[in-house]
């Protein structure tokens, strides 16, 4: 008897034990499986998708919480009541985690509402192929306010940004350009901003052309020619005044005139606006030089008011054939807004 109770003592040890093996070996195969299917999540994830331009710019945040709260103490202080943090919610919930081909103007109405100000009237300038010229003015000239003048402009000038739908849901590598998906972020941003600004335009009104350009001053698939033009209201804007720049020492594609600017003139003159032309607007030498801390862009500004005038000197004639060619960053990135 006590010989067959020691047996089944140990028969019942040796099942504990097995049991206790096979519950081991199954927590083992439990973790083992477990790292598998997590490496192999891993491994499929999807990897951010690949554009032409460049990525997202670095530190988003900051740059864009930094010029709002700039705009609004240090040069429009009657703009103090907008909330920075904000905007810059709204702006970054209008791309985060979607694909940036994807975008559309209503990611960006919560923004547009946000970041909107009046624009006083006989103040807005357009402009077209002049953006290095027109920016020059406007900073030595505080009677006229180009889009990159306004808040949303300014906040967004020479910066990029896309989402991506993997995460962080933001692409720092890369973003597209507009011939490679037109709803892409930038874009639509600046259509927007742009359609937001001709609306708002009241009084006397003025565009800058580059009557340099050969294919002609007025294009119809510019931002201003496609958009701003459009919605510039016949009951609030009185007149239209254009300017029409020439590149001193290149080429004088087209005056006044010219067959652009007449197709121009007749898509005001079907909306109702009263037009004047002006080949290159004269005042624009009356800018004073303590105005503008850069001698170069004094020279440069004086040299395009000279009509009619034959150079003096190789060396001015040389400087002033830049005048009216767009800044580096227009060069180099499609982003931005060619107006």
């Amino acid at each position: 008897m006590p010989l067959q109770q020691g047996s089944a003592r140990a028969r019942q040890r040796t099942v504990l034990l097995v049991g206790i093996a096979v519950l081991l070996a199954a927590l083992v195969l439990a973790v083992v499986l477990a790292s598998l299917l997590t490496h192999g999540r891993h491994e499929i994830t999807p990897q951010m998708l690949k554009w032409k331009d460049r990525g997202t710019t670095k530190n988003l945040q900051e740059v864009i919480l930094g010029r709002c709260y700039n705009y609004i103490t240090a040069q429009h202080p009657e703009l103090g009541d907008k909330d920075c943090l904000k905007i810059w919610e709204s702006l970054k919930d209008a791309f985060i985690y979607k694909n940036p081909c994807n975008i559309t103007p209503e990611d960006y109405q919560p923004l547009m509402e946000l970041a909107s100000h009046p624009i006083p009237c006989n103040k807005s300038l357009f402009w077209s192929k002049t953006g290095d010229l027109v920016h020059r003015y406007t900073k030595s000239n505080q009677n006229f306010l180009t889009l990159e003048d306004t808040l949303l402009g300014y906040m967004a000038d020479r910066i990029s940004w896309c989402g991506d739908p993997s995460a962080p849901g933001i692409n720092y590598e890369s973003c597209p350009k507009r011939n490679e998906c037109e709803s892409n972020p930038g874009s639509v941003f600046w259509k927007m901003a742009s359609k937001m600004f001709a609306e708002a335009a009241c009084g006397v009104v003025q565009v800058m052309l580059n009557g340099s350009v050969e294919a002609g001053a007025f294009r119809s698939s510019s931002i201003f020619g496609s958009i701003e033009i459009f919605n510039l209201d016949p009951d609030k804007v009185t007149e239209v005044h254009i300017w029409l720049m020439q590149n001193i020492g290149g080429p004088q594609s087209e005056s006044c005139s010219g067959q652009s600017i007449q197709r121009l003139i007749s898509i005001l003159e079907e909306r109702n606006f009263k037009i004047i032309c002006e080949d290159n607007y004269r005042y624009l030498g009356r800018l004073p030089d303590t105005q503008n801390s850069d001698p170069q862009t004094s020279s440069c500004i004086k040299v395009l008011s000279r009509k009619n005038r034959k150079m003096r000197s190789a060396s001015v004639q040389e400087h002033s054939q830049n005048c009216l060619m767009e800044p580096p960053w227009k060069k180099s990135h499609n982003f931005f807004p060619m107006a």
